[in-house]
């Protein structure tokens, strides 16, 4: 008997050494291919490439070695407020879940995952109504005969990995046995490839227009750069320090950010506290063209330091002239049509999914 219970407990052992193991080569791939994470700033093309034009092969530049102009987002999450998303084939993992009979929405929500994430990847569902026949957020009241849920492949997290979709896989079979249904689930190693290449693609078309206005004399207070920045439509943010200039979409991005430091916004004398800088941002994937961000982020530039009497400059620290925008500007239109021409046009939904 003794020998028996060794070898259960050598064999079990062994199993999770192979598990532990398995894990950590999945973690280790991960970091390794991370695009978004490992991108050389200093291989981008530099502000005076983009002022001529010249952005290389591999598409338009968006940083030079200094994070000039175009930077990456990454290290500043966009605030938006969260809207309902559907699962999109172009940007999600979908699993199909049949059931024999229809099931009512009560029953759906409660036995909904909890947690609508895998690892750092939104997890979406949505249910086929048997009165309408929409594909719909599920309901009380309502009756269901099919579900989808789907992960998202790519994130501003980097790529979907292994244990996100072993994660998402779970959570859906739990699901799918709780209301008695039959999970369909795409390839995993398909899965992963795709989202590689997503995450691949994703990285160098991911970025914002960024300039800094630097006071020529005397310090601003943050009441002072709103009583002028609030004539061009920049109203209050979330965050201490921040004004935006609101879309004329409904829960979309602001299409301009205007920033200066939180501590001077937070000063229990507003009228004395000092700001020298601010930057004026948008972030590209997440505002549509038809809202004109860029020529609008223009001539926001040059009203605000024409009535601030500040000098432009970019993220590098160059002085900005305005007589460089129009180049700018054509390089902007080669990130815009990339976008496009993937079926993530800046400021759609997929693309604000994409690009969070």
């Amino acid at each position: 008997m003794s020998l028996r219970i060794a070898l259960a407990v050598a064999g079990i052992l062994v199993l999770a050494a192979l598990l532990l193991h398995g894990v950590w080569q999945a973690r280790r791939r991960e970091i390794r291919r991370s695009p978004r994470e490992s991108l050389p700033l200093n291989r981008e093309p530099s502000l005076a490439d983009l002022a001529t034009g010249d952005t290389g092969a591999d598409g338009p530049g968006l940083a030079d070695e200094n994070g000039a102009l175009l930077t990456s987002l990454r290290a500043e999450p966009t605030l938006t407020r969260r809207v309902s998303a559907r699962p999109d084939a172009l940007i999600d993992a979908i699993a199909t879940i049949s059931v024999e009979a229809p099931v009512a929405g009560e029953t759906v929500l409660v036995h909904a995952p909890a947690a609508r994430r895998a690892g750092s990847k939104p997890l979406l569902l949505e249910a086929l109504n048997a009165d309408s026949g929409d594909w719909e957020q599920p309901l009380a009241g309502q009756q269901y005969t099919e579900f989808q849920a789907g992960v998202q492949l790519a994130n501003r997290g980097g790529a979907l990995n292994e244990i996100e979709y072993s994660e998402f896989v779970h959570k859906v079979q739990a699901f799918a046995d709780a209301l008695g249904g039959l999970p369909d689930f795409p390839d995993m190693l398909e899965v992963v490839a795709r989202a590689r290449e997503l995450d691949a693609f994703a990285g160098p078309h991911d970025a914002q227009l960024a300039l800094r206005l630097v006071s020529r004399g005397a310090a601003w207070s943050p009441r002072y750069v709103q009583q002028h920045a609030s004539p061009l439509g920049f109203v209050p943010g979330v965050l201490p320090g921040r004004l935006v200039l609101p879309s004329r979409e409904e829960g979309a991005p602001p299409v301009l950010s205007l920033q200066f430091e939180a501590q001077a916004a937070l000063a229990e004398d507003a009228s004395q506290a000092a700001v020298r800088e601010l930057t004026l941002a948008f972030d590209v994937p997440q505002t549509a063209s038809a809202e004109a961000p860029f020529a609008t982020w223009c001539a926001a530039a040059e009203a605000l330091a024409a009535s601030l009497d500040a000098a432009l400059f970019d993220d590098g620290g160059q002085p900005l002239q305005p007589a460089a925008f129009p180049a700018i500007g054509a390089s902007l239109e080669q990130l815009y049509a990339a976008l496009a021409e993937r079926e993530l046009a800046a400021g759609s939904a997929a693309a604000r999914r994409l690009f969070s």
